[in-house]
């Protein structure tokens, strides 16, 4: 029991806490003038992925490589099989042209990467995580550059307004203590519950944690679904699942090499993710082009529990 209500306290810190660091991000961009866009393909996406980068950070120093692992390729399917799914079974969205340009392709070279890297031995090294971190920076860099009409932008704050110095300050540091006291309290409640099930850290990471984490996302969805507001895009979760690759697994083994313990993660983790990835393409495109509506929902959505279980099975 204490373990679920450290998982679930330590939930409710990283989301928190991602939330205040993304509202200080926000205002000090704006103080210092950074164009929007620039916001948005940076600062945003850095604040909204904070809980996963922390989260697998702690985790992998700790002694935990599989949670790290786990909670990103989690996270990396939850964003299409649970976020997209129920967004589109809310209501159908349309797909920008930029998708096959240039956002599913990223994703897909990006996931490649990251499988080749680490199927054949097992581990990701500092150097691979440097070469992650590079791609990450070419993919910002080439989105500034050459796209900034179709760029990926995520949906910033109703209140993106410059904040006082005074509060932004303030929203940086609550919302910095409420990640590291939430990663702290999450990593302690994941491993006791896999220690008192007999399940392995990475069933945990690649279920209880990335579902934890991708929390966000589903709350902005439906947010945005249910005020009618401008759907969250396609666009944005392939965003957010590039980021989760290149940035959270490349910083996190820039700082200490991350070995596979549970080989089910390479057994069948990573061909989900790339299964799922590679699904988006020929939905987008039938029966309607550009459009996702809710039959695409229902099947990513059953992709998803079809995976949990054999997970956890």
């Amino acid at each position: 029991m204490t373990d679920i209500l450290f998982i679930i306290l330590g939930l409710v810190l990283l989301i928190a806490g991602g939330n205040w660091l993304l509202k200080a991000a926000v205002a000090l961009s704006l103080r210092l003038a950074i164009p929007k866009i620039i916001i948005g393909m940076t600062i945003v996406s850095l604040a909204t992925s904070a809980p996963e980068l922390i989260v697998s950070i702690k985790a992998a120093l700790d002694g935990f490589p599989d949670l790290a692992l786990g909670n990103v390729v989690g996270s990396n399917i939850a964003n299409l099989g649970l976020v997209l799914a129920v967004t589109v079974l809310m209501g159908s969205i349309e797909v920008r042209k930029s998708f096959y340009t240039t956002d599913w392709p990223v994703m897909i070279v990006a996931s490649l990467l990251f499988v080749g890297f680490i199927y054949f031995d097992g581990t990701l090294q500092r150097y691979e995580g440097g070469i992650m971190v590079i791609a990450l920076v070419a993919f910002l860099v080439y989105l500034l550059r050459f796209q900034k009409k179709d760029a990926v932008v995520d949906e910033l704050p109703e209140d993106d307004v410059p904040l006082a110095l005074s509060k932004t300050l303030l929203f940086l540091i609550i919302g910095g203590l409420g990640l590291w006291g939430g990663s702290e309290l999450l990593i302690d409640g994941a491993v006791g519950l896999a220690t008192n099930f007999g399940v392995s850290d990475r069933i945990i990471g690649i279920t209880v944690v990335s579902i934890g984490t991708s929390i966000p996302e589903l709350a902005a969805s439906v947010i945005a679904v249910l005020k009618k507001e401008k759907a969250i895009s396609l666009g944005n979760l392939i965003g957010s699942n590039i980021f989760n690759l290149l940035a959270v697994l490349g910083i996190t083994s820039l700082i200490t090499p991350i070995n596979v313990m549970d080989q089910g993660l390479l057994a069948t983790d990573v061909w989900w993710m790339l299964g799922i990835s590679f699904l988006i393409l020929p939905l987008v495109f039938f029966p309607k082009g550009l459009r996702l509506g809710w039959r695409d929902g229902v099947v990513l959505l059953l992709c998803y529990v079809v995976f949990v279980y054999l997970t956890i099975t």
